[in-house]
């Protein structure tokens, strides 16, 4: 059982930055995927970005140039290093897991089995 735990949220103003950290227990599985989603209030969820065990990464048009997800394998934990931040950020984080997954064409994987609870992203303009 894969577990994930995140933190790093916070409010922020337009044009600053914020690390979401994402400290995950459990994986045992050789490839597998861990990515970032968002949920805005009345909106669907949104996958921002994705790593895999082989370091691959993927992003959403509305993020690129902007996140940068990283790993530290030593300390089980997935990054969201997050510039530039936008009003239309504000949202819900959540890291998730996805067991036997690559990322595939630059795509962010979004069918991921395990998740967090999530921690707030507020951006004011």
């Amino acid at each position: 059982q894969v577990q994930l735990v995140e933190s790093g949220g916070g409010s922020v103003q337009a044009g600053g930055s914020l690390r979401l950290s994402c400290a995950h227990s459990g994986n045992t599985y050789r490839t597998y995927c861990l990515g970032w989603f968002r949920q805005a209030p009345g909106k669907e969820r949104e996958g921002v970005a994705t790593i895999d065990s082989d370091g691959s990464t993927a992003y959403a048009d509305s993020v690129k140039g902007r996140f940068t997800i990283s790993t530290d394998n030593a300390k089980n934990t997935l990054y969201l290093q997050m510039n530039s931040l936008k009003p239309e950020d504000t949202a819900m984080y959540y890291c998730a897991a996805e067991p036997w997954c690559t990322v595939v064409a630059g795509s962010v994987y979004v069918d991921m089995d395990y998740w967090g609870q999530g921690t707030q992203v507020t951006v004011s303009s």
